[in-house]
């Protein structure tokens, strides 16, 4: 049995790596590449739609979605029209996690240093929190704004910030992915961030 098996692999090899070439015809149908033609498909598709005015159609509607996100940004979710007063306090103070050269290479801060940045650089406005979607929350921010006068950075969580940059006449801020409202903890608005001391204070208003 041994020999059988012995004698088989032999000829297996001699079959594989032996002889002279032989042409053993087409195991099953050949088929061109087919790539191209995908392509040339696609291309006469987007040649049909140019000569029927339907990719011009698309085109503005992709543009037209396009300015209704930066005019209208999607709104924040997670915060609530204040019906309860709240003031709480939020400490800027961070903890470097590596160190800090300038560019001659000296260290300038450790890690491990702590640091708030309100002991170099102070507050010159309130910064203001609201839904521009909302008209009481939008006459409240402006009686603020008044109240203040002018020192308050008006920023929406909701609604269109150009359509009140019109009309107010004053830069509108939009909170972007809630980056703030999340940092501050704000989940009513509107909301107003003061500094007090080396502390933020953020008291979200009753409408």
């Amino acid at each position: 049995m041994a020999a059988h098996h012995t004698l088989l692999a032999a000829l297996l090899v001699a079959c594989c790596i032996g002889g002279r070439a032989e042409n053993l015809g087409n195991i099953g149908p050949v088929y061109p590449i087919g790539e191209q033609h995908f392509l040339e498909m696609i291309s006469q598709r987007l040649r049909d739609k140019e000569r029927s005015g339907e990719l011009r159609r698309l085109e503005q509607q992709a543009r037209m979605r396009g300015i209704d996100a930066v005019v209208h940004p999607r709104p924040l979710s997670g915060l609530q029209p204040g019906d309860t007063a709240r003031t709480f306090y939020y400490d800027p103070t961070f903890v470097l996690d590596r160190n800090i050269f300038d560019d001659k290479g000296h260290l300038l801060f450790a890690a491990g240093t702590r640091k708030n940045p309100l002991e170099v650089v102070s507050m010159s406005k309130h910064l203001l929190f609201f839904d521009g979607r909302d008209q009481r929350q939008v006459e409240r921010a402006r009686a603020l704004i008044d109240h203040y006068h002018g020192r308050v950075k008006p920023i929406l969580v909701g609604g269109s910030y150009l359509d009140l940059m019109k009309s107010w006449r004053i830069p509108v801020y939009y909170d972007q992915q809630g980056l703030l409202t999340k940092r501050f903890k704000i989940t009513q608005v509107p909301a107003i961030v003061s500094q007090e001391g080396l502390r933020l204070r953020i008291d979200e208003l009753v409408l």
